[in-house]
């Protein structure tokens, strides 16, 4: 497959690339200020993804999230614990199954770190219209699953 470098396509893929970067840059910052690891960070981020959802967080879940065995899981999410980002909870429905969520205090140092790149993001993206933004979506959604699907078993 030959790819043009000089291509809008490829333009999109070197543009998003170093968006990226930037954003793993940042990550990387609030990490190193909080004395995390990157994979703290995006267990974190996952989480807080899964309850603006609404989906059931549990231990399991979040090792297929990261690509982690269930050590590196127990480990990550005892670490989160300590720290007093994460808390364990037995789910009501199925009492067998452990359910995690982000303690407050995490979700406020993430919004205090995190809060000005978004608000830019947000101003810079109230800048389109609703169909470009529908069409910005629809790429990003696309990419995403572009992306997950290649990545090797």
């Amino acid at each position: 497959m030959g790819m043009d470098d000089q291509s809008p396509a490829m333009g999109l893929v070197h543009l998003l690339r170093a968006v990226t970067v930037e954003f793993d840059l940042l990550g990387a910052e609030f990490a190193a200020r909080q004395g995390l690891h990157p994979t703290d960070v995006r267990a974190l981020i996952h989480l807080l993804d899964a309850a603006r959802s609404g989906t059931p967080a549990t231990p399991g879940w979040l090792g297929g999230q990261l690509r982690l065995n269930s050590a590196g899981t127990t480990a990550l999410v005892d670490r989160l614990e300590r720290l007093g980002l994460v808390r364990r909870s037995r789910d009501t429905a199925d009492r067998r199954r452990v359910l995690l969520e982000v303690e407050e205090e995490a979700a406020e140092l993430g919004r205090a770190f995190f809060g000005p790149v978004i608000g830019e993001v947000v101003r810079a993206a109230e800048g389109f219209e609703e169909g470009e933004l529908e069409t910005v979506r629809r790429f990003l959604a696309s990419v995403l699953e572009s992306a997950g699907g290649t990545r090797p078993a």
